[in-house]
């Protein structure tokens, strides 16, 4: 029933309350034209700056990298054989296909390419260059990743700042400068930046192409210059897999980089004659895996916590059982055994079992391939980036572990985003990203030192990410009941500044380098110059000191023995002796060599442990027999592997044979209970003696206080 009431009575507070917010919409909208404006200058000049700074830094590192070789070495100064000897064990092996290649006959008929190498750049130069110009690179890359996780240019500069003064720890370029693994990292940074911008919400269709296309490009790259590449995106792999389980990164983004990971294998395998070892690889086996699970289990994400738990257990287990399954099935298909050292290594190394294998042993006994020493943590913290790393790394690690309870709790599909009392946390998926990231490869870090250049890098990225992010201090500020925006903003740009002013004294050499060389004020501006000039003129003497050290490279023995071998062998004869000092004498003297360092090889490995018998206690018929086998005409013995003080008892090289051919060890100490006493003296050592058993096949040739060559008989 409709009846007709008093109209009742406006309050005048409503009135005035209406009026006054639309009084201030309207002059909102007045304003906004020139806000947008405003924010889009700041914007553009912002994004200019930062980026010549990331241009400036990058180029400065270079030079300076170089610097530091030329300062070594004096690079300029020696002799080309001695270049060429100062490239050490493997890294000889990989310019000398280099300068195979200057050297083709396809390459000299360039007259283009063969003047500009001649008159403009000698080939060593424009090869370190290119090198030190991907170092260039790489530091860019570090700087753009940080700058995309925290929004400021600032968390860039901190990182590469950190990169530099922490060289020891996350670079050996200027002392190894063709290992793959230098050629491969820029293009990793690259991946991860990419990774990173591509894992961003929101983004238009045609950006998320161009990124996609970048991720493709610099995996590819990043898998066609290092062989310990598959390993490395196995890592990246389960980062995703793990985010992805726990619904903190979008499935099909990630699916998108399970593609592009197989993709660039596939395409490398191609290029590299169908390398079968890429094709056995976890990686493929894992990722396909992975694929294959998530069709077979549906609604993986639903339910109560039990019930999402147990799905995700089952999920993890059947993807384990399936990887494992479908890379056995490819190895007996393809017959694949070239990796299967790398896995007796990893299973020897964390205690399933204890190995007599050679080449398993080999690696064990490596510094290299050790657990990352204590000292190392020391130099990070007397730099603050540890501190500042350990403090960013608990509280993204607190907010991780919140989100993960929420969605695992949550039964509906909802944001990562959880709530500790009244302060909401939330963590974007590219944080998520290399926060699994900066994790996985940490601990690969910490179990083989080799490896730490993987992980230190990132953490001076997501270090001066942490310091400069406005999530992480508002999450801080809230949590201790201090938040304030403008204490965020005080905070988000303070601290970094305040470790940029300490970096600037412990990166004496590298601040007097850029004031001296180049002008600072010209890309940087009159502030960062003035700072610079305060701090390098208060620290004056330390960094003269540090510029004074100048060497030059010394190998008289070595540069003896290679200078010998080409004026006084035939350019066919084939070369037998260790691993390094043969990469060396292709490089130096093209000859053939019956074994070299590339080690991902099952024959090549065989072969290797085979000429090594020449270090064991074997007879010379039986040493003979062996060398013969491979064609050698003159095999090298070094007094430095024979007579070894390096390693400890068990890990000399003459002593991993020993163990492997079941003789007992050298010296006082205890041997296993069934190695035997050998039958015969140890080769290098009783061959010197002269003895009719051993001249009747072979003959010494050269000699000098580290090497002793001979000269294979024909006979047998």
């Amino acid at each position: 029933m409709i009846s007709i009431r008093q109209r009742k009575g406006i309050k005048t507070t409503e009135v005035s309350e209406d009026y006054a917010a639309q009084e201030e919409n309207v002059k909102l909208e007045n304003k906004l034209p020139s806000g947008c404006t405003n924010r889009r200058l700041w914007k553009i000049l912002s994004f200019t700056v930062g980026g010549t700074i990331a241009l400036c830094i990058g180029l400065l590192t270079s030079v300076y990298l170089a610097t530091l070789h030329e300062n070594d070495l004096w690079f300029s100064n020696i002799k080309e054989v001695e270049r060429e000897i100062s490239f050490r064990t493997e890294c000889g092996l990989y310019y000398s296909y280099y300068k195979q290649m200057l050297q083709a006959p396809t390459l000299m008929q360039d007259h283009f390419g063969r003047g500009l190498l001649q008159n403009y750049l000698e080939p060593v130069y424009f090869y370190i260059y290119t090198l030190f110009g991907l170092q260039a690179i790489y530091v860019t890359a570090l700087y753009i990743t940080s700058w995309l996780l925290s929004g400021t240019w600032l968390s860039g500069l901190l990182a590469a700042f950190w990169y530099v003064t922490n060289r020891i720890d996350t670079t050996r370029v200027e002392f190894t400068i063709p290992l793959r693994e230098n050629w491969a990292l820029p293009f990793f940074a690259i991946q991860i930046a990419a990774i990173t911008y591509f894992l961003r919400p929101n983004l238009q269709p045609l950006s998320e192409r161009l990124t996609l296309l970048a991720i493709f490009i610099s995996t590819f790259l990043f898998s066609v210059t290092w062989q310990f590449n598959q390993f490395m995106m196995l890592m990246q792999a389960l980062v995703l897999f793990i985010l992805d389980s726990l619904d903190m990164l979008p499935a099909v983004k990630a699916t998108w980089l399970y593609g592009i990971q197989v993709t660039g294998l596939f395409l490398v395998c191609i290029l590299q004659f169908f390398n079968s070892m890429i094709l056995g690889s976890l990686l493929i086996s894992f990722n396909l895996s992975v694929l294959i699970a998530r069709k077979l289990q549906k609604n993986l994400k639903t339910g109560s916590f039990l019930n999402k738990l147990g799905k995700l257990l089952l999920h993890l287990f059947v993807v384990l059982c399936l990887t494992l399954f479908l890379n056995n099935i490819i190895k007996k298909i393809l017959n694949l055994k070239s990796d299967e050292h790398i896995f007796k290594f990893l299973k020897a190394k964390f205690g399933f079992g204890a190995t007599r294998d050679f080449d398993a042993n080999l690696y064990l006994c490596e510094e290299a391939f050790g657990l990352l020493p204590f000292n190392t943590f020391e130099r990070l913290s007397d730099t603050l980036l540890f501190y500042a790393y350990i403090f960013v790394l608990s509280i993204t690690v607190t907010a991780a572990l919140a989100i993960v309870f929420h969605n695992l709790s949550n039964s509906s599909n909802q944001q990562p985003m959880s709530k500790v009392g009244k302060c909401t946390i939330s963590l974007k998926p590219e944080t998520a990203y290399n926060l699994m990231h900066t994790i996985l490869f940490g601990f690969l870090a910490l179990s083989t030192m080799r490896m730490k250049y993987l992980w230190t890098s990132h953490m001076c990225v997501f270090a001066s990410f942490g310091l400069c992010s406005p999530e992480i201090w508002e999450l801080l500020l809230k949590l201790i009941h201090l938040y304030n925006p403008k204490r965020v903003y005080v905070m988000r740009y303070s601290v970094p500044i305040l470790i940029l002013l300490y970096l600037c004294y412990k990166i004496g050499l590298y601040m007097q380098f850029l004031l001296f060389h180049f002008n600072l004020s010209d890309s940087c501006g009159c502030g960062v110059d003035f700072v610079l000039v305060l701090f390098l003129f208060q620290f004056w003497p330390g960094m003269m000191d540090e510029l004074s050290e100048l060497r030059e490279f010394y190998d008289p023995d070595t540069v003896e023995l290679m200078n010998w071998i080409n004026s006084n062998t035939p350019r066919k004869a084939v070369f037998a002796g260790s691993m390094q000092l043969l990469a060396g004498v292709k490089l130096c003297t093209g000859r053939t060599l019956t074994n070299h360092p590339h080690y991902e090889d099952n024959s090549l490995r065989e072969r290797t442990k085979a000429v090594y018998q020449i270090y064991a206690k074997r007879s010379p018929e039986d040493v003979h027999a062996l060398l013969r086998s491979f064609g050698t005409d003159y095999v090298i013995l070094e007094d430095s592997i024979c007579y070894e003080r390096r390693h400890h008892r068990g890990c000399r090289l003459r002593d991993l044979l020993d163990i492997a051919n079941g003789h007992v060890m050298d010296g006082p100490g205890e041997n296993d209970p069934d190695l035997k006493l050998a039958g015969h003296p140890r080769f290098c050592e009783e061959i010197k003696r002269n003895l009719p058993p051993y001249t009747a096949y072979f003959t010494r040739v050269f000699q000098n206080k580290t090497f002793h060559v001979y000269k294979v008989s024909r006979n047998k």
